[in-house]
């Protein structure tokens, strides 16, 4: 006789079909890899990846893709990221953050209203950013924060990022709290470390919670703790791809066109038309509304046209 049908194998099928994104609140402490490594044990899916890291001592929202939701990583990397920190005046750490070593500390001078203001101005636009030592770039194949554990320093090239909104306010004499939304490449505990060098007191970053990726917002999402409770139940918190990028237009197509898409037959996309108002990418959905494929506006071309930026399996 066959064996009886199961909550738990249903929702092991489940999880290695669908596709889409995660929205979790990182709780201080596991890296976004073992966030990434517990839900790909947790769903059993093919493909899990997150879709912008978060410091271990940082929470706040971690986006993560599934299946085909691990397509779209380039889209919100690429976008502007929401932050709430405090920043503690007066000392400086190696990894300007609360977990390194005291390197220095110094008296803080009383801080006003104006030079709250006058520091928010300085630190919103286009700016220059020298990346800090503890980080994930690499120096001849080798990650800096690995040389800088050996106490090695060396000379990085400052990188332009963009603030494109900061908030400062004062806690108490010797904590300043902010809010800051950024591009990408932007180290949040290196800009609260150029501010305390501003004031002239130096400081370092004593906490750090994310708070939005773009349009999507921590208030929309869960703890692992829920997320595992949900799943136990039977249900999928999933974010469908269309979802995830409801800021991007679609057009809808008929199966034909999407079979000659799938089949790499660019030349279809010139049916969606010139792009509005500057707009750099646009979804292609099916006739139940699902996301079949993105394009992207070429822009390195005479007059510009569309070109197929990712495809979606059915």
């Amino acid at each position: 006789m066959p064996r009886p049908f199961s909550q738990s194998s249903a929702r092991f099928r489940m999880a290695l079909t669908q596709s889409g994104i995660l929205l979790i609140d990182k709780p201080e402490g596991p890296s976004s890899a073992q966030v990434v490594h517990k839900v790909k044990r947790l769903f059993q899916a093919k493909k899990v990846g997150h879709l912008g890291t978060l410091d271990p001592f940082a929470t706040g929202l971690l986006l993560i893709g599934v299946n085909e939701g691990t397509k779209i990583a380039d889209i919100f990397l690429g976008g502007a990221k929401s932050y709430r920190g405090v920043m503690a005046l007066g000392v400086e750490t190696d990894s300007q953050d609360a977990t390194g070593k005291v390197v220095k500390e110094r008296s803080v001078s009383p801080i006003g209203e104006a030079e709250l203001r006058s520091l928010e101005e300085k630190f919103t636009g286009a700016l220059q950013q020298v990346p800090p030592m503890f980080s994930a770039l690499k120096k001849d194949g080798v990650r800096l924060y690995r040389l800088a554990r050996q106490g090695k320093e060396i000379p990085r090239e400052p990188r332009g990022i963009t603030v494109e909104a900061l908030q400062i306010n004062k806690i108490s004499d010797s904590e300043l709290e902010f809010t800051v939304i950024c591009s990408r490449g932007t180290y949040v505990r290196t800009l609260a470390a150029d501010m305390g060098q501003a004031l002239g007191c130096g400081a370092y970053l004593k906490s750090l919670r994310r708070t939005a990726c773009g349009h999507l917002t921590v208030e929309e999402s869960m703890t692992i703790d829920e997320l595992e409770r949900r799943f136990e139940q039977g249900s999928m918190p999933l974010i469908s791809l269309r979802a995830a990028l409801r800021h991007v237009r679609t057009v809808t197509w008929e199966g034909r066109l999407l079979s000659r898409l799938r089949l790499g037959q660019q030349e279809v996309l010139a049916q969606i038309g010139q792009r509005q108002a500057g707009e750099k990418l646009v979804g292609v959905v099916d006739f139940r509304g699902e996301l079949a494929a993105i394009a992207a506006w070429a822009e390195d071309l005479p007059d510009g046209c569309w070109r197929l930026f990712r495809v979606f399996h059915e």
